[in-house]
């Protein structure tokens, strides 16, 4: 799949984008720094306090500065010379990634996106990491082939989850869900939902019974719809019937194919629009956008809603820290119906296409590259987890890492973590997970005794209802992943008619959904009937024979020999 036809189709892909920047308004500087990268050209020296580097580094989240004084980067730049200098994604980031692109100006660190390696805006690492970065070679060494591009073969990403030492530890569920407040379902008495109408009568039924929470009125569902977080949107049919997330297609026996012109998925938004004629559904829930979203759930009275547990901790540590665990939330796996068996919960897969990469114009990539290998180190990922040994946590007897009460309210604490933390570096960067050389967990939240030691006596009277030990026994155990899984990682090619027909089918469905939702029950068909048959003028086939090519390249290829 490396062939010279796929690198003429980025070249294309390349000018097609950069066309489309100019003709919306934005000019090219003059001198385009992009192409050359500077990976041979620099003498870099060892990472030291005496050899000092800035790293600017592009966020493609929204986020917050780490204050000046921050502990954790002024240990960096004090021990290993390194001063980082962060933009976090402001707006929408495909126009932040086009005006980036069609004016070569990148900076030294990027979060991944494929229109970068398509514009050749970032380099290939693989090289580098065998002669400069032992730790990530290391790291990453089962994953090797994996992390390698199909269409030419190179690595361009580090990516910042998924690579495992020892077995997994498992206290803490961060996918997808239903979610729904503690406090519904203590009002009546611990249920279990498990399908659509289950869930949502509930949340009829204490919207009912308290219109208003906390002098704000209640809102019974939200659905995330901004900018490229759409999958509270339009994930949600392949859960329902009892598929992991794979993305925009689900996957049956090696073969993918598109369900967002399905009978199934269309089951599940003419519920939406139901609940929505019953006043469930958030009037401003199509127009707000993640920021306003975070806001309301913070505001504890939105009872409901599909969402990725890490999309909205923020909330929830918000909610943590004005002492309002009730509105804090528990994930049901919904299906269909009882005949089918929840895949909301995978096993850990690699995560491709994200983490860092080095753009052509950073300066000394080498160096760049030693500072991301030293911090491999479990000297420095035991820093980024735990925090300061005798500050954060503590060794108990038995060696194991463990928290004080103070020390776990800390950690709730956006304003403590923005000056404790380094979170913009880590969540991006290339870490260790599962546990560390002396048997302790890489975090907190999957330290056993620590998990259940930091449970508030809300959330053991939730667990205990359920008989439960964590939030995780709520799902299902997941089966082994498939060789090829997860499908929505499949690098497609910008400008390519597979990308074109997955964009468009994007477009449509952020287009067609809300107004199907939101318009009357007597509506809904005619508009659903409308935006399958908008669907069905697109080259899906090109999309899905794409996808499938990948997935048949990843089982011959990523298959253990």
């Amino acid at each position: 799949m490396g062939d010279r036809k796929k690198s003429l189709l980025r070249i294309g892909a390349v000018a097609l984008l950069s066309l489309s920047v100019v003709l919306s308004g934005c000019s090219i500087s003059g001198s385009s720094k992009g192409g050359n990268s500077n990976a041979d050209n620099v003498n870099s020296g060892e990472v030291g306090a005496a050899s000092p580097i800035e790293i600017s580094v592009f966020l493609n989240e929204a986020g917050q500065q780490p204050t000046a004084d921050n502990k954790l980067y002024k240990m960096m730049k004090d021990e290993l010379g390194v001063t980082f200098k962060f933009e976090f994604l402001a707006g929408d980031k495909n126009q932040k990634l086009g005006v980036m692109i069609a004016g070569g100006d990148y900076p030294d660190l990027i979060s991944a996106d494929t229109k970068l390696t398509a514009a050749g805006g970032v380099i290939p690492l693989e090289d580098l990491i065998e002669k400069h970065a032992p730790n990530l070679k290391k790291h990453y060494a089962k994953y090797w082939n994996q992390m390698k591009d199909p269409n030419d073969g190179h690595i361009y990403y580090l990516p910042n989850y998924g690579v495992y030492n020892g077995e997994v530890a498992d206290t803490y569920y961060g996918g997808p869900a239903f979610w729904i407040q503690k406090a519904v379902l203590k009002e009546f008495n611990y249920p279990t939902p498990k399908t659509l109408d289950e869930y949502f009568d509930l949340i009829k039924k204490y919207k009912d019974k308290y219109p208003t929470i906390d002098g704000s009125p209640t809102l019974g569902f939200e659905v995330l719809n901004y900018d490229w977080k759409t999958w509270g949107l339009l994930n949600p049919p392949q859960h329902l019937i009892g598929h992991p997330n794979d993305g925009g297609v689900v996957v049956n026996k090696g073969v993918a194919e598109i369900f967002a012109d399905k009978d199934y998925a269309k089951k599940y938004y003419q519920k939406l629009n139901e609940i929505n004629a019953q006043d469930l559904l958030d009037k401003e829930t199509f127009t707000q956008n993640y920021d306003q979203y975070l806001a309301k759930l913070s505001n504890g009275n939105v009872l409901g809603m599909f969402d990725q547990h890490w999309n909205f901790l923020k909330a929830e540590d918000s909610l943590k820290t004005q002492k309002k665990l009730e509105r804090t939330y528990v994930g049901f796996p919904l299906v269909y119906d009882s005949s089918i068996k929840d895949y909301y919960r995978d096993r850990p897969a690699l995560n491709l296409n994200n983490g860092f990469g080095i753009t052509v114009n950073a300066k000394d990539p080498v160096k760049i590259l030693k500072v991301l290998d030293k911090l491999m180190d479990e000297k420095w990922q035991k820093l980024f987890t735990w925090g300061v040994e005798g500050e954060d946590y503590y060794v108990n007897k038995q060696g194991r890492f463990m928290k004080t009460p103070e020390q776990r309210t800390n950690t709730d604490d956006a304003a403590w973590k923005l000056a404790n933390k380094a979170e913009a570096l880590y969540n991006t960067a290339p870490k260790l997970e599962g546990y560390f050389s002396d048997g302790n967990a890489t975090t907190a939240t999957n330290q056993p005794e620590e998990y259940q030691a930091s449970l508030k006596p809300y959330d053991k009277e939730v667990l205990k209802a359920y008989g439960f030990n964590s939030y995780v026994d709520f799902f299902s155990a997941p089966p082994e992943n498939p060789v090829y899984y997860p499908a929505w990682s499949a690098d497609i090619v910008d400008g390519s008619p597979a990308k074109i027909a997955s964009t468009k089918l994007n477009e449509l469905s952020t287009k067609y959904l809300p107004k199907a939702i939101l318009s009357s029950p007597s509506s809904f068909d005619s508009v659903w009937n409308e935006y399958t048959s908008e669907i069905h003028k697109l080259d899906i086939k090109a999309y899905e024979d794409k996808i499938n090519e990948v997935l048949k390249w990843r089982i011959e290829n990523w298959t253990a020999k």
